[in-house]
């Protein structure tokens, strides 16, 4: 091994000592990196931007957009409302959470299924009185085992399936293969998230609670004519228990129900009079068969998916300050509709067109999306801010959505098209039936990730072509004694403990050339190696920077760095345990 292996060594080492140690983003430590070893010499252009053209990293871009149509259409929010439920203690609430996270995470990519399953978890857990550290670190881990499940779970396992077909020149991996293990690992960590999250997750506070000092706002929504809220009670709607939000009243047929009962029955055409904080307001925006009571929602000329939620603070110079929002014109005037008021903090008791305006009133608009550009510099404002994912879903275009995705499914369970094939199709007909737009489906994209992923493949490219995988791998075979069970073993605890210390995704590219060497060097088949890489850089519990979820829910549960060490260290020993044991029982060395 030249200089060129070492420097190869050196620059990886110093990618993932950068990633443990510090706070920079991944994407731009693994492009320094890249860029150390293209002005070394190290690697050629051509090497350098491989990764950009990898099959495995083009999926799970495309896959994005799949999920970005899901959940436009509101396909996902229909499956948490369906399966959460009313738990009746803290580990039913936990199964009933992990099953179904566990079960999407295998068909999607599980990043953004985490990312659409946080805010709904946080709500839920208020609305049921339970603590949310207590449900976080599940909902992560549940999401990391369903992703083991199949080959289109995680983005990692389509990225070694990519290297593979490109080492083999074979097919690769099929969609459901991987269930053999992923199976098991997913019911282990069912079982010890159940059995040890009472000793081992602790009880914390988020640091930044969503309620405090929040502005309350008054909006008034209608029961939609013929929708199914219609004959159901105000708590089976799910309107009684919703967090940082009140139903104050209901008026019906000119008559009015200050006390409301949860048991109360909805009928089609009920006024509803909620008081609440502005994330609330949004949500209510997003319940099938609620839609605002004002009638000038309907005159703005423009599909509600063509329009934003803007927040607005009236200034004194305001032409309609000192009037109504009826007698001002406030639609015509502006071309938005308030569709809630907010003075001092507080909600304002009356209907939202008797409302007389004052300088400092917070208002929330229902507006075109060129209101914020054209009004930010405005004097009749002193602030002008849009909500961003406040759009209400389409409803009339979930079952579309979920039977692509089905389509998806089933096109590479049956070998009719590749994964890449089949999820750049769903992809096009999500935005050719209009379940998601263009601009939504580029917005959808985590380039961060993919900028990893890429850079990723430049570094394990160098330490293969330079002789650096060569001279690990050998290493690894001398230590393991020749002994294939000890080097797969090996072979997972390195893995694992550069996945923890960096990303998943990038352990996987780098030693996906160190286990193809140690498998020829062993003689025996790359099968049981590629698969044990594929679990190792997935089972990433023990820090919340090893993988994307984990990260994702550090915040929101309150988490310290020990948290995750403390329940997911043993849980990556069991894991790497199971894995080791069945994984030759099934692909044979």
């Amino acid at each position: 091994m030249g200089w060129e292996g070492w420097f190869s060594i050196a620059v990886t080492t110093l990618c993932f000592s950068t990633l443990a140690l510090t706070r920079y983003s991944a994407d731009i430590v693994m492009v320094g990196g890249l860029t150390l070893l293209l002005l070394a010499g190290v690697l050629s252009p051509e090497q350098a931007l491989s990764g950009l053209a990898n099959e495995g990293m083009v999926t799970v871009g495309v896959l994005y957009v799949v999920v970005a149509g899901l959940r436009q259409t509101g396909g996902i929010a229909w499956i948490v409302q369906s399966v959460l439920g009313r738990p009746q203690s803290l580990r039913f609430a936990q199964i009933r959470m992990m099953a179904p996270v566990a079960l999407i995470s295998a068909f999607l990519n599980n990043t953004p299924v985490v990312a659409m399953f946080i805010p709904a978890i946080s709500d839920w857990s208020k609305r049921n009185r339970l603590s949310v550290s207590k449900l976080m670190i599940p909902l992560s881990y549940a999401s990391i085992a369903g992703g083991t499940c199949t080959l289109i779970g995680s983005s990692t396992n389509l990225v070694v399936n990519g290297l593979l077909i490109r080492e083999t020149g074979t097919g690769g991996l099929s969609m459901l293969e991987l269930a053999w293990v992923g199976i098991p690992l997913t019911l282990m960590v069912f079982g010890f998230i159940l059995v040890g999250s009472q000793w081992l997750l602790p009880e914390r506070v988020p640091a930044i609670s969503r309620y405090d000092d929040a502005r309350e706002y008054t909006v008034e929504m209608l029961v939609e004519q013929g929708s199914k809220l219609g004959g159901k009670s105000v708590e089976e709607a799910g309107l009684r228990q919703l967090p940082g939000m009140f139903l104050i009243q209901i008026e019906r047929q000119g008559q009015i129900m200050a006390a409301v009962s949860s048991y109360e029955i909805l009928h089609d055409g009920d006024r509803l009079v909620f008081a609440g904080v502005i994330e609330s307001v949004v949500d209510l925006q997003k319940i099938q068969g609620l839609i605002p009571a004002s009638n000038q929602i309907y005159k703005l000329g423009s599909s509600r998916q063509d329009r934003v939620l803007v927040e607005a603070v009236v200034s004194d110079s305001c032409p309609l300050a000192g009037k109504s929002v009826c007698k001002g014109h406030f639609r015509n005037f502006y071309n938005a509709v308030i569709i809630a008021v907010a003075r001092n903090g507080k909600r304002v008791h009356q209907k939202i067109g008797d409302i007389v305006l004052r300088p400092g009133d917070t208002l929330l608009l229902e507006a075109h999306r060129s209101f914020a550009e054209q009004q930010r510099n405005s004097r009749d404002f002193f602030l002008v801010s849009k909500l961003d994912d406040a759009n209400p879903p389409q409803y009339h275009k979930a079952m579309l959505a979920m039977m692509i995705l089905a389509f998806m499914v089933v096109c590479v369970a049956t070998g009719l098209l590749s994964m890449l094939k089949a999820s750049l199709l769903a992809a096009g007909l999500m935005i050719i039936g209009g379940c998601t737009s263009g601009r939504e489906a580029r917005r959808s994209v985590d380039w961060q990730i993919l900028i990893v992923i890429a850079a990723s493949f430049g570094l394990g490219s160098a330490l293969h072509t330079t002789g650096a995988a060569q001279s690990v791998a050998v290493s690894l075979v001398q230590l393991a004694g020749g002994s294939t069970l000890i080097s797969l073993s090996l072979m997972f605890a390195v893995t694992a403990l550069l996945s923890a210390l960096a990303t998943n995704n990038a352990a996987a590219v780098i030693m996906f050339p160190i286990a193809v060497t140690t498998a020829e060097n062993l003689g025996v088949s790359v099968m049981p190696f590629v698969i044990t890489l594929m679990i190792a850089a997935s089972a990433s519990f023990a820090t919340p920077i090893g993988y994307q979820t984990n990260l994702m829910v550090y915040g929101v549960g309150g988490y310290r760095f020990s948290d995750y060490l403390r329940i997911g260290a043993p849980l990556t020993v069991l894991v790497g345990l199971t894995t080791v044991l069945i994984v030759p029982q099934l692909w044979q060395f």
